[in-house]
């Protein structure tokens, strides 16, 4: 599937899609989804057959953001999907149904950020030792927190309680 094919169907899922330049982003299309659609923007991915390739998360201000890489082989074509979360209370819902291998990917970001994934069978430590207890490790502390779009550009810093915009390709 290519870009154009799949941007305007993640569109209709809920998803603010952008299209970005490859060589630069290292994605074709780069998605913000909130998280109440996320799993339908999943699930389109999956019904269009990109496979999951791996899940991370990012510690900024005033939110917190998980990103998803998908691929799809056959039109060689690679979507990120971007999903916001508050810090104080970062939940997300599980998507370890839909695809299987994202359960130790989410098992990973609740290791290392402290993501509640809702709906995961078993978010018990991957990774960091049974007694680690609240130790996130990758966690940043409130003075070194770094504005959103600071840390990703694509999106602009929006304001107080408005989630970011996606920017388009060169604009500053």
């Amino acid at each position: 599937m290519k870009p154009e094919e799949i941007r305007p169907l993640l569109e209709q899922a809920g998803a603010t899609a952008v299209d970005t330049e490859y060589a630069k982003s290292g994605t074709h299309v780069d998605v913000i989804v909130p998280a109440e659609k996320l799993r339908d923007a999943v699930q389109l991915l999956r019904d269009q057959e990109y496979l999951i390739a791996d899940l991370t998360a990012v510690d900024a201000a005033p939110q917190m953001i998980a990103i998803y890489h998908f691929n799809n082989l056959e039109g060689g074509c690679r979507v990120t999907v971007r999903a916001l979360t508050e810090r104080a209370t970062p939940e997300l819902p599980s998507v370890q149904d839909i695809y299987p291998g994202a359960n130790w990917h989410e098992r990973e970001a609740h290791d290392f950020f402290g993501l509640v994934f809702s709906g995961h069978p078993d978010l018990s430590p991957l990774i960091l030792p049974e007694d680690a207890g609240d130790l996130r490790p990758l966690l940043k502390s409130e003075e070194r927190l770094k504005a959103l779009g600071d840390v990703i550009p694509l999106f602009t810093e929006a304001p107080a309680g408005d989630e970011p915009t996606p920017k388009s390709e060169g604009e500053a």
